[in-house]
C-alpha cells in the first residue's frame, strides 16, 4: 500500500512505501554535455569519445571512433597545432591532457596494425570529382566513400599529400607516416591520378559524368615583395625551398650563410631546413617582435635550441652580393613597428622569402556564377557551395585558418554537404549540447597526475638529420594519458550518485548503461549533482 510522504506510521520493512518525490521543487537530471576539447576542434572530432575508449585500453575502439571524423590521425597527432588542449579544462588543475601525443598513438599503432576502414554504406551510383590531393581533398574522398560515393581524386602534384608534404619537413611528419595513411584511403576504392591539372571544371565534370565536384587546392604560391639587388644576390622562396626537398633530385645549395624573411612557420620550418642541409648561420628577419609572429611559440622555442639566430624589429631594405641592408625598427605609440632610419649590413649567401602563401583560383574564378572575395578566396555558403550547382570549395581556397586540421575538418562537412546535395536532401548539423565549463565540476575527487612528456631527438641529431624531433607514447604511458581525462560533463559510470544518495533513488542499469532516477523517491536535494565529479547531472525545476 502506498502512503502520503507525510505518513507517520510505517510497516516494518516498508519504507519504499513512503513517496518523498512529492517533497521536490528541484529534480536532477542527467545529460550529455559538449567537452570543451570538442568544441575546439576544428576537423569536429569527438576527442572524449575516443579517449574514453583509449583510457581503457580498447585502442581499436579509440580509433574506430576517432576516424569517424578524422581519417588522417597519425598526421594529425604531429601536424596538428592542438588548441583543444588549450581549452582541456584539465589545464586548470595541473596541465592539459596531451591529446594529440594519444591521438598520435593511436594513429601509429592503427598502421603498424594494418587496420583498415570497411565501406559498408550502399553504392549511391554517384561520382564525385576531387580536385587537390592534400588534407582537404583526401578528407573530402575519404568520407563520401563511406557514404557510398564512388570518388576521383585528382592533383597536379608528383606525389599526394599537398603542403602536408610540400611545406612540412619531414623532421616534423615522416613520410612513411603521410604515405602509409594515404594509401589507406586509397585502398578503400578512390582513385588517385597525379601530374594532372585540371583546366576547365565544367567540362571535366561533363567528360567524365561526375555528378558534383571538390576543389581543394592548396596554397602553393609563394608571396613576394620587391627587394632591389645591387648585384648577384640570390633570392629565393621558402615555399620553392620546401618543395624541392620533395622533387628535386639533390637538396638545394643555400651557402653557408642564410637569411630567412618573415614569421610565420614556414619561415621557422625553412630555417631549420637550412641548419639541417649545412648552413653554419641560419638568421631569421621579422619586422615585428616576437610576441607578434605568427609561428607557433613551440616552434620557435625548438627553432632557437637548433642554432637558428632571430632578429626581431628589423626589415630588409636591399641585398648585394654577400650582404644584406637591414633597417630597425621601434614600436610606435599604436604598438606597430615604425622605421627608425637606422640602418645595418648583415651577411647572407642567400635570402629566402617566407611572406605567406597564396592559392592558383584560376582554374574555378572563370566558372560561371563563381564569386571571389577581396582576399582573392573563393566565396561559398554555409554548405561550402559556390555560386555553380554541384560545385563545392574548401581548404585554402575558402576564408579560414590555413591549417592541416582546418582542412580535413572542411573536407568532412563538405563531404555531407555533397551527400546531401546528391541525394537531393539538406543536411542539418545536430545541435550542439551545452558546454561543460570547469565550474561544472568536483574537482576534489581527481588526483594529481602530471602530463607525459614525450621524447625529443638530442640537439646534435637535430641539427644534422631530417630524423623526427618529437617521439611518441608507448602503450604504458599512453594510457596513462588517456586515464588524465576529466570526461567533463558526461557520465563515466563512477558510482558517486549511487552512493551519495539518502533516498536510494538512483537506479544503476548495467556496465555501459548510466543510471537513471526514481522520480517516485528523489526528493531533489541536489547532493548527486553536488558530488558529480564530471558535471553531468543537472537540477532542473519541477514541472507542476
Amino acid at each position: 500500500m502506498k502512503k502520503p510522504p507525510f505518513a507517520i506510521t510505517l510497516d516494518v520493512g516498508s519504507s519504499l512505501a513512503n513517496h518523498t518525490g512529492s517533497w521536490r521543487t528541484l529534480k536532477p537530471v542527467y545529460g550529455d554535455h559538449l567537452p570543451p576539447c570538442n568544441n575546439q576542434c576544428p576537423a569536429g572530432e569527438n576527442i572524449q569519445g575516443w579517449l574514453f575508449h583509449a583510457e581503457g585500453g580498447d585502442y581499436r575502439a579509440a580509433w574506430e571512433k576517432l576516424v569517424e571524423e578524422n581519417p588522417l590521425p597519425a598526421i594529425m597527432g604531429r601536424a596538428c597545432y592542438h588548441t583543444c588542449e588549450n581549452a582541456c579544462n584539465r589545464a586548470r588543475l595541473d596541465q592539459p591532457v596531451s591529446i594529440h601525443a594519444v591521438e598520435r598513438f593511436l594513429g601509429d599503432l592503427a598502421i603498424r596494425e594494418e587496420w583498415r576502414v570497411p565501406v559498408t554504406a550502399a553504392r549511391s551510383g554517384k561520382r564525385v570529382l576531387v580536385i587537390g590531393a592534400g588534407p582537404s581533398g583526401l578528407s573530402a574522398a575519404y568520407h563520401l566513400t563511406r557514404l557510398g560515393h564512388s570518388v576521383d581524386l585528382v592533383d597536379a602534384g608528383p606525389k599526394p599529400g599537398g603542403m602536408m608534404r610540400f611545406g612540412i619537413p619531414k623532421y616534423r611528419l615522416p613520410r612513411e607516416v603521410l604515405d602509409a595513411e594515404v594509401q589507406r584511403i586509397l585502398d578503400m576504392g578512390v582513385t588517385l591520378t597525379l601530374d594532372t591539372k585540371i583546366e576547365n571544371i565544367p567540362k571535366a565534370m561533363a567528360d567524365g559524368g561526375y555528378d558534383a565536384c571538390f576543389a581543394a587546392i592548396g596554397a602553393h604560391l609563394a608571396k613576394r615583395v620587391d627587394i632591389p639587388v645591387v648585384s648577384a644576390g640570390r633570392i629565393l622562396d621558402a615555399v620553392s625551398v620546401l618543395r624541392s626537398m620533395e622533387t628535386a633530385d639533390e637538396p638545394p645549395k643555400l651557402g653557408r650563410r642564410v637569411v630567412v624573411y618573415g614569421g610565420g612557420n614556414t619561415a621557422i620550418d625553412v630555417a631549420r631546413t637550412a641548419k639541417r642541409l649545412g648552413a653554419e648561420e641560419a638568421l631569421i628577419v621579422y619586422r615585428r617582435t616576437r610576441e607578434m609572429m605568427p609561428a607557433h611559440a613551440f616552434e620557435v622555442e625548438e627553432a632557437l635550441e637548433e642554432g637558428v639566430v632571430m632578429r626581431w624589429l628589423s626589415t630588409i631594405k636591399t641585398m648585394d652580393e654577400g650582404t644584406l641592408t637591414v633597417e630597425k625598427m621601434v614600436l610606435g605609440p599604436d604598438g606597430w613597428p615604425q622605421p627608425t632610419g637606422e640602418f645595418e649590413a648583415i651577411e647572407g649567401d642567400t635570402l629566402i622569402l617566407a611572406l605567406g602563401q597564396a592559392v592558383d583560383t584560376s582554374v574555378i574564378t572563370n566558372v560561371p556564377g563563381v564569386a571571389v572575395n577581396k582576399d582573392h578566396t573563393i566565396a561559398v555558403g554555409p554548405d561550402f557551395q559556390t555560386g555553380h550547382p554541384g560545385l563545392f570549395c574548401g581548404g585554402d581556397m575558402v576564408p579560414a585558418e590555413r591549417t592541416v586540421t582546418v582542412a580535413i575538418g572542411h573536407g568532412k562537412n563538405a563531404a555531407r554537404h555533397i551527400d546531401a546535395y546528391l541525394r537531393g536532401t539538406r543536411y542539418e548539423p545536430a545541435p550542439k549540447h551545452t558546454l561543460a565549463t570547469f565550474e561544472r565540476l568536483n574537482t576534489w575527487y581527481y588526483t594529481d597526475a602530471p602530463r607525459t612528456v614525450q621524447p625529443v631527438l638530442n640537439d646534435l641529431r637535430r641539427r644534422t638529420t631530417f630524423d623526427e624531433v618529437t617521439g611518441g607514447l608507448d602503450e604504458s604511458n599512453a594510457l596513462f594519458e588517456a586515464r588524465r581525462c576529466l570526461s567533463c560533463g558526461n557520465c563515466f559510470e563512477c558510482d558517486n550518485c549511487f552512493g551519495v544518495c539518502p533516498d536510494n533513488a538512483v537506479v544503476k542499469l548495467g556496465s555501459g548503461n548510466r543510471f537513471r532516477f526514481n522520480y517516485d523517491f528523489c526528493k531533489g536535494c541536489g547532493l548527486c549533482a553536488t558530488e558529480c565529479p564530471c558535471g553531468a547531472i543537472d537540477m532542473v525545476e519541477e514541472e507542476i
